[in-house]
């Protein structure tokens, strides 16, 4: 049984309520055209304030991210529903057109991961050697099959190195801290991204057509959104949410029947999440070729974001600045890994001159999932958030291989 939770608030109705509250303090005061927020907001994105300020929350005693259940709540009931009425408006042949270089970007951050372990293992070893004495290297692959892939991954790389319980917890929180205050690093470029590509020279036409192809249809059919409407778009999200959970069970249950050896669960695909995150995203796109595209004119993608945003105050919860105290040199390891990871992401970007959208959700694809892609995705324009989805469902895919590959690597190293 899990420890009484010391947290000062533990009424989860609470805690929404207070995540609620903060939201529209930050919008409202993002939205005012002078004076002091005027000057602050140029400086500190509105949206990372929505992450970070909950994670202060946390980090205080005030509220228990881990022991809330509002995030699961979130990512699976409302990132789903904010897929869906995210994607209905989608130009999907503007994204294709998007090109190569996003997939270049994603498997850089892919690069970057398996080589940044073995850069952190190996400074580690000059810095601080008994920090990665004995079987620190075990635990660093459960990293790897989180950051290249997901949660599925990485308890595959539990099993696969054999890691003892108790370092699998201290890497989880390794994972948790890093990933997250590298999301607030990407959050806060992302509302600096005009500096950021004109420096690598990024050609932003398709990113760029896509954008005004939705803005323009936004254009050409809002207007005032009636109770019908709002219920209607509320409908189409949490209908095809639900439809989505209801064909996610079965197809989990009839590939965990197939042959054990071919080892499906290794790639996320007897994960629920996985398939209610491929089944919202494919139901939105297949809607954004019918009728049901109008509702984009009445305010889906608005009410799709605010879903997004609650997702994003539910994430900042679980971060918890003081664990640095714990564990220092693990943390140490952990943020060089990541810097590794974010320099050869920037090297690429420039050498390809790649926009910073198309390296901000390669990296989140990786780091962080199909549950946090999208915020950094939206972060640029709520249309782009399939994308995020579409890149974060390939590193499912190709987790297992570069974490067993790392892993392998960082053996031999150790040894």
């Amino acid at each position: 049984m899990p420890p009484a939770s010391t947290a000062l608030i533990t009424n989860d109705a609470v805690v929404l309520g207070m995540l609620a509250v903060t939201l529209g303090a930050v919008f409202w005061s993002a939205s005012r055209t002078e004076g002091f927020w005027k000057k602050f907001y140029t400086y500190v994105p509105a949206l990372l304030l929505c992450y970070l300020i909950p994670a202060l929350f946390n980090t205080m005693g005030l509220i228990d991210g881990n022991a809330s259940k509002l995030y699961p709540m979130a990512r699976d009931y409302l990132l789903p529903s904010a897929l869906v009425l995210l994607c209905i408006a989608i130009d999907f042949g503007a994204v294709i057109r998007l090109g190569p270089k996003a997939v270049i970007m994603f498997l850089t951050g892919t690069a970057g991961v398996m080589l940044g372990a073995l850069a952190a293992y190996a400074a580690m070893n000059v810095i601080h050697p008994e920090t990665v004495a004995g079987d620190t290297w075990r635990g660093m692959t459960t990293v790897a099959g989180s950051w290249i892939g997901g949660g599925a991954n990485q308890a595959a790389m539990k099993e696969v190195f054999e890691v003892d319980a108790t370092l699998f917890g201290q890497f989880v929180a390794v994972d948790v801290l890093v990933a997250n205050v590298w999301m607030a690093v990407l959050l806060f470029l992302a509302s600096r991204s005009e500096a950021f590509d004109r420096w690598t020279g990024a050609d932003l036409s398709a990113i760029n057509e896509l954008k005004s192809s939705i803005e323009k249809y936004q254009a050409e059919h809002s207007r005032i959104a009636s109770l019908t409407d709002v219920m209607v778009i509320v409908a189409i999200g949490l209908g095809v949410t639900g439809l989505s959970h209801f064909l996610a069970a079965p197809t989990v249950a009839w590939i965990s029947s197939l042959p054990a050896e071919w080892r499906l669960q290794d790639y996320s695909l007897t994960s629920n999440f996985f398939w209610i995150v491929v089944y919202a995203t494919t139901f939105g796109l297949l809607l954004s070729f019918t009728r049901a595209r109008s509702m984009e004119g009445a305010g889906a993608s608005t009410i799709g974001s605010a879903m997004l945003y609650i997702l994003v105050a539910t994430i900042g919860m679980h971060m918890d600045l003081s664990a640095l105290l714990e564990k220092p040199w693990l943390f140490l390891l952990g943020l060089i890994w990541i810097s590794v990871h974010g320099g050869l992401m920037l090297l690429v970007a420039k050498l390809i001159r790649a926009p910073l959208f198309f390296m901000a959700v390669g990296s989140q694809a990786n780091i962080g999932g199909a549950a946090s892609a999208p915020v950094v995705a939206t972060a640029f324009h709520p249309a782009l958030a399939p994308v995020g989805v579409l890149l974060a469902v390939l590193g499912y895919a190709l987790g297992t291989y570069g974490a067993y590959i790392t892993g392998l690597l960082l053996r031999g190293m150790a040894t």
